[in-house]
């Protein structure tokens, strides 16, 4: 019985073993940090690690702690054959939506990356624009290395960036919740309005 590489990829703990077996050499992993956040940009990285590589300590970032995504985000760094980043800022969130967002941040990380992609794995239910192949495999982060391996590198620049924005904006905190909606970001919210980097389309931003 032929079962597509779809469904391969679907039954697979490492989806990247498949597409090796199938012949594609550079397959990047491509995920995002900061769907849910009332603030900052979403930023989504994508990844391309070598077949031979491995490294046992890459998992979903939400896994790990900050220190140790540090740590890894070095360690990638240095060891990946390609990877890039991309952002949308907040204003642009708020006029195409925050998923429409999301994978533009993803199909610029890829056009992005030095190396010339044969797959693309991608983090969640949907797809990005890009003639090249891919797949989207729902909790890829917990199931591809590579796609964890771009989820570390998304959140640890992010996170890097509402840290920035910390000191421009220092009444909210968001070095501390990084623009989540936490009871102390909704207090800064209440007490003082929002602030440039604030979603406006979101409800609790507005409310």
């Amino acid at each position: 019985m032929n079962v597509s590489l779809s469904s391969l990829l679907h039954a697979q703990i490492r989806p990247e073993k498949i597409l090796y077996e199938q012949g594609y050499g550079h397959v990047v992993g491509v995920d995002e940090a900061g769907r849910g956040p009332l603030a900052g940009p979403v930023v989504a990285s994508a990844v391309i690690l070598a077949p031979e590589w491995y490294h046992p300590e890459i998992q979903d970032s939400k896994k790990l702690t900050a220190k140790k995504r540090s740590e890894l985000f070095a360690i990638i760094k240095d060891n990946a054959v390609a990877w890039n980043w991309a952002l949308v800022e907040p204003d642009e969130i708020d006029r195409i939506n925050i998923l429409q967002a999301s994978l533009r941040a993803m199909q610029m990380a890829v056009a992005r990356l030095s190396v010339q992609p044969d797959y693309i794995i991608v983090d969640g239910p949907y797809s990005i624009q890009t003639t090249i192949p891919q797949t989207p495999i729902k909790k890829g982060d917990s199931r591809s290395p590579t796609i964890a391996a771009a989820s570390i590198m998304a959140k640890v620049i992010r996170d890097s960036i509402m840290r920035k924005y910390h000191s421009l904006y220092p009444r909210y905190n968001f070095a501390g919740h990084k623009g989540y909606g936490t009871r102390e970001h909704l207090k800064a919210l209440a007490a003082y309005g929002s602030c440039p980097i604030h979603r406006k389309s979101f409800k609790k931003v507005t409310s």
